[in-house]
């Protein structure tokens, strides 16, 4: 059975937020769009926001739905978010944060199943500059 997962895709000033996993974590060191697991009876954008909060101390609201792919152990759906409150900082899980203009997307080493989204990451970011 597949772990159902969202993340997103938070914009700023034409930027997206990408966050490192921390090295003592599953897949440390490779980077991805802040986010996690959906719990039984929640939502995908209750979940979100959840995790937002949890992993960046950040209060975001939940846009359109972006795209959903999966490995055969996780599906992930990417929703674009806004911040509504606060400044995301590196809480849980990851080591550092990076907000990244549509020609950074490729200066990090995304975890394969958020690289498979970078298209749509890419479309969304050409529409907010």
């Amino acid at each position: 059975m597949e772990v159902q997962v969202v993340g997103a895709a938070i914009v700023r000033a034409g930027r997206v937020l990408a966050a490192r996993r921390s090295p003592a974590n599953r897949h440390g060191g490779g980077w991805e769009f802040p986010g996690g697991k959906v719990e039984p009876g929640e939502s995908d954008e209750d979940a979100l926001v959840r995790e937002c909060r949890e992993e960046l101390g950040a209060t975001v609201t939940v846009d359109q739905r972006l795209g959903h792919v999966t490995d055969g152990g996780i599906a992930l759906t990417l929703y674009a978010a806004q911040l509504m409150a606060g400044e995301p900082v590196a809480l849980v899980d990851h080591d550092e944060l990076r907000w990244l203009a549509p020609a950074d997307l490729d200066s990090v080493d995304w975890l394969p199943i958020d690289r498979d989204l970078l298209p749509a990451v890419r479309a969304l970011l050409m529409r907010a500059t």
